[in-house]
């Protein structure tokens, strides 16, 4: 069966992509990554919920606050990326479901009025929306590095809120030279499915 996404495709989101730990120094636009954003916020969330919130570190004096709270193996990428997003999960998401699923507004305080259901969805959809993000970076000829080697709280304390979790960390750009590790393999198709 062939898919309804042409092969060029394929391989561009998914068969040739890798993730990148070298870049080249050609920067990453305001305009590329808004060009991301207006196409992976459509990735699906329970009530429309969308807890996804990125911080882009640009400045040099941000990428040094930044980078002594990555894990030793991923801090000279981070120091050199292009463009470094830290991804988080937003926990008081419930505050926009009366925009976001206007269809059903009372959500907010029905599902999400206790601060461990809010952190426990939050954490959930703002994954799903992260994996989208990676592949709106692909789509957009880049490469991601993703990253969850680094100190939470330490990120949290530097650039966040106590109301917002880091989930992970994305080095962003062009791949440079020797990017990437040769691809590893891949479970099977039944290793992984089962039908019952």
């Amino acid at each position: 069966m062939s898919l309804a996404l042409d092969p060029t495709a394929q391989d561009l989101l998914f068969r040739e992509a890798h993730t990148a730990n070298t870049f080249t120094d050609e920067p990453v636009s305001d305009e590329q990554v808004q060009a991301i954003y207006d196409l992976i916020k459509y990735a699906p969330t329970a009530f429309n919920q969308s807890p996804l919130r990125v911080v882009l570190v640009r400045s040099a004096e941000a990428r040094e606050r930044l980078v002594p709270h990555m894990s030793e193996g991923n801090r000279a990428k981070t120091a050199t990326a292009p463009l470094v997003a830290i991804l988080a999960a937003d926990n008081e998401f419930h505050e926009e479901l009366p925009t976001l699923f206007p269809a059903f507004p009372q959500a907010k305080d029905l599902f999400f009025a206790e601060r461990a259901a809010r952190e426990q969805a939050a954490a959930m959809n703002a994954s799903l929306q992260a994996g989208y993000f990676i592949l709106g970076i692909r789509a957009a000829g880049l490469a991601a590095g993703p990253m969850t080697g680094f100190d939470p709280a330490g990120v949290r304390k530097e650039f966040l809120d106590d109301d917002h979790t880091p989930l992970m960390i994305i080095n962003i750009g062009k791949p440079g030279e020797n990017a990437s590790f040769p691809r590893g393999p891949r479970l099977s198709y039944d290793e992984v499915v089962t039908t019952v």
